[in-house]
C-alpha cells in the first residue's frame, strides 16, 4: 500500500529523480518555459512553485535556501524578475498545456510555463 507516498517515481532511483527535477527546474526557471512529458511535468510544476512561493519573501533565508538547489544566476533571476511577477498572488505559478503523443514512442507530452 502507498498510503502518504506522493509523487511519481519516473522509473528512477531517488537521486536520479532529485537531479532530474533540479536540472528541469534550472532550466525551466531560466527559459520559463520547457517541454517535456507529461508525468515530469506534472512532478516539476509543484517543485518549482514552492521555489516561486520562497523567492516572493526576498530576504537572507529563502536567499540561502534557494542557493542550495541552484547556480547563483538563477537565484539571481528567481529573486529579481519571477518573485516581484507574482507578489500579489498566492500560488499557480505555473501552466501545463498538453500537445498530445511524442511520435517516437507515444509519451504524452506538455508545455510547462510561467503564468
Amino acid at each position: 500500500m502507498r498510503h502518504l507516498k506522493k509523487g511519481r517515481k519516473l522509473s528512477l532511483k531517488r537521486d536520479q529523480r532529485r537531479a532530474l527535477l533540479r536540472s528541469l527546474a534550472a532550466n525551466f526557471l531560466l527559459k520559463e518555459k520547457i517541454k517535456t512529458t507529461e508525468a515530469k511535468g506534472k512532478e516539476l510544476r509543484p517543485f518549482v512553485e514552492k521555489f516561486i512561493t520562497r523567492a516572493k519573501k526576498d530576504d537572507l533565508a529563502s536567499r540561502r535556501y534557494l542557493l542550495r538547489y541552484f547556480s547563483k544566476p538563477i537565484v539571481k533571476k528567481l529573486i529579481e524578475e519571477i518573485g516581484p511577477r507574482y507578489k500579489n498572488r498566492k500560488g499557480g505559478y505555473t501552466r501545463i498545456i498538453k500537445l498530445g503523443p511524442r511520435r517516437s514512442d507515444g509519451a504524452e507530452m506538455v508545455i510547462v510555463e510561467l503564468v
